[in-house]
């Protein structure tokens, strides 16, 4: 049986994660899969058949990590040296097969040569990801060096590719696009295991799923939803979610006293309720790569609203959809026609992705 090594920062909630849980689990009878975390006790591990061999380089979340030992994990992996010492450890000449599953530093350590055919994926907009400015150009040129190593390279939607060529223009590894694939299955099952009684039914509401970044864009958000209140178009906004932003985002929807229909929920280990509970799902970010939590709103049959992102590959074909500018008159315009009913629901046909899980064994399979 081949032996393929997956390597991702966490376990912890998020897209790329469910997608490698749904990815190994579904692998796990044809395939000895090993996970490889940097960071330790990630609430999707508990997921995981127990086929699959779990490892972790360093055993705590890097939430409890303090941010001198938060510097010393990515400098000794950007050092060639320390890094080098990590990978012989952990990876080298253990596997058939070497998957760098998400940007950055499991990337970096999986770029170290081995016998071992190696394949990384790419979940985001690689410019945007790498942001303006003089330290724009420094991962950038640091990044090269990496993506140049790998025998293939996965992208989760065309335009993710199309922007990685821009910016990688003579790298010369096998490329692929392999849209994100999801148990169904396991997103209609934990549907059904919750209320979400946060949600009310008094107007009409939108959940989001997504960390509180400035990729989410949650700010905008909260702007359009004032001006759509002033102007007496009644709904609620709920964001399941946690990050950076939390405290300032509150801070913001306090002071526009709008506590009562825009609400920040938090993280919640099963968001699916709430999905199935809203009358519509949003994503208003900045950009996106393939989001997972799109495909999972699919599964549930809703009502989708999105900016214009990479992420309207989700969408393709999917009717009940509306895809707006991205910017605030976008998302303004598109509330509001979901909310006065001028867009209505359709019928769908039922989900399915399994031939997404061919593509996968295909290119694990390969020698």
């Amino acid at each position: 049986m081949k032996k393929i090594v997956f390597g991702i920062t966490g376990l912890t909630l998020g897209g790329a994660e469910r997608v490698l849980v749904d990815i190994a689990n579904a692998l796990v009878d044809e395939f000895d899969i090993t996970i490889l975390t940097l960071y330790g006790k990630g609430a999707f591990s508990k997921e995981l058949n127990k086929k699959i061999h779990l490892k972790s380089i360093y055993k705590i979340p890097r939430e409890e990590m303090n941010k001198a030992s938060k510097l010393k994990v990515s400098l000794n992996l950007l050092n060639p040296i320390t890094r080098k010492k990590i990978y012989n450890k952990w990876i080298k000449d253990k596997y058939d097969v070497e998957v760098a599953f998400l940007e950055g530093p499991m990337t970096w350590l999986f770029s170290e040569s081995s016998k071992a055919k190696k394949i990384v994926w790419v979940h985001n907009d690689i410019k945007a990801v790498f942001g303006d400015g003089f330290k724009s150009k420094l991962k950038e040129k640091i990044n090269k060096k990496m993506y140049d190593k790998y025998d293939d390279i996965v992208f989760v939607s065309q335009d993710n590719l199309e922007k990685f060529k821009d910016c990688f223009k003579e790298n010369n590894s096998r490329k692929h696009v392999i849209y994100n694939y999801i148990n169904k299955d396991v997103v209609i099952n934990k549907s059904l295991k919750g209320k979400a009684l946060e949600i009310k039914d008094d107007l009409p509401s939108f959940v989001q799923v997504s960390r509180l970044t400035e990729q989410k864009a949650v700010e905008r958000l909260v702007e359009v939803h004032k001006h759509l209140i002033d102007e007496n178009i009644m709904h609620r906004i709920y964001i399941v979610g946690d990050g950076p932003l939390k405290d300032s985002l509150q801070d913001k929807i306090n002071k526009l006293n709008i506590n009562d229909t825009f609400i920040l929920l938090g993280s919640r280990t099963n968001p699916y309720p709430y999905i199935k509970r809203g009358n519509y799902f949003l994503l208003a970010s900045y950009y996106e790569g393939y989001p997972m939590v799109l495909l999972e709103a699919k599964v549930l049959n809703k009502k989708i609203l999105i900016t214009d992102t990479a992420a309207r590959e989700v969408l393709k074909g999917y009717e009940n959809s509306l895809i707006v500018t991205n910017d605030k008159a976008g998302i303004y315009e598109g509330i509001k026609e979901f909310v006065t009913n001028k867009n209505k629901s359709k019928k769908v046909k039922s989900f399915s992705n399994d031939e997404i899980l061919e593509e996968i064994k295909e290119l694990l399979g390969e020698l």
